[in-house]
């Protein structure tokens, strides 16, 4: 690991509360006994042949979870590529673990901390695709330092990605989006692929609403879908 990636590592980009309500008794009994089957192991080496049991054609990364729903929807619509998940609240965590149970689902690997550490952690050129879909926009002024997007965590994901990958960014937050261009627009390491405005407001090909775009609907806040493409 070098100096930067060290760094990076922490960094930490985690801020907050890591538990909500209660986990139900099945809820536990998963966190006790899938999870380690399933969770990313940063002193292992990152490698798609050590994460994942099964040959895979690509690995995608997605940040911050939630309750996993675009996760499990893209680990089932792609068999063919390697997913790793990265949610730090164990309430989600369980979510998804209950999903891949129910559902059978092979191509995932999970990770409990800071996405940060997973940046530092895998290899050059290791990903084609990277999601961060509605982070924490920590609105007040004195907290935007706590936010995931910044020129290290720019620099690493773009360290990650193969050229021609991909870096998904959705929110609802007009000025996180604008924060979020400004600093990809900054780096020499990738392009925005939006061609005219309507490109950012329009969802990704397949893309289906999770809850919690479904609640900044009705709440009046439009989604902003953002693409920055590797060069």
């Amino acid at each position: 690991m070098t100096s930067d990636e060290k760094r990076l590592a922490g960094q930490g980009s985690f801020f907050g509360r890591r538990k909500g309500k209660g986990l139900r008794a099945h809820q536990t009994d998963l966190i006790d006994t899938l999870l380690p089957r399933l969770a990313v192991d940063l002193a292992a080496p990152a490698t798609p042949e050590v994460l994942f049991a099964a040959p895979v054609e690509g690995v995608v990364l997605e940040i911050g979870f939630g309750g996993g729903e675009h996760l499990v929807r893209e680990a089932l619509a792609f068999p063919r590529l390697g997913f790793i998940g990265v949610e730090p609240f164990v309430n989600g965590m369980a979510k998804m673990l209950a999903e891949i149970e129910r559902k059978a689902i092979g191509n995932v690997r999970l990770y409990t901390g800071d996405g940060a550490e997973v940046l530092a952690w895998l290899p050059e050129a290791s990903l084609e695709l990277v999601y961060l879909l509605y982070p924490d926009p920590w609105p007040k002024s004195r907290h935007h330092k706590r936010r995931f997007v910044s020129d290290t965590t720019v620099a690493a994901i773009a360290r990650l990605l193969k050229p021609g990958g991909e870096f998904r960014f959705a929110t609802d937050i007009d000025h996180y989006a604008e924060w979020t261009l400004a600093r990809l627009m900054r780096s020499p390491s990738f392009a925005f692929a939006a061609e005219k405005a309507r490109d950012w407001t329009t969802p990704w090909v397949g893309w289906e609403s999770t809850r919690y775009e479904a609640k900044a609907l009705r709440e009046g806040r439009n989604p902003c879908y953002l693409t920055f493409r590797r060069v």
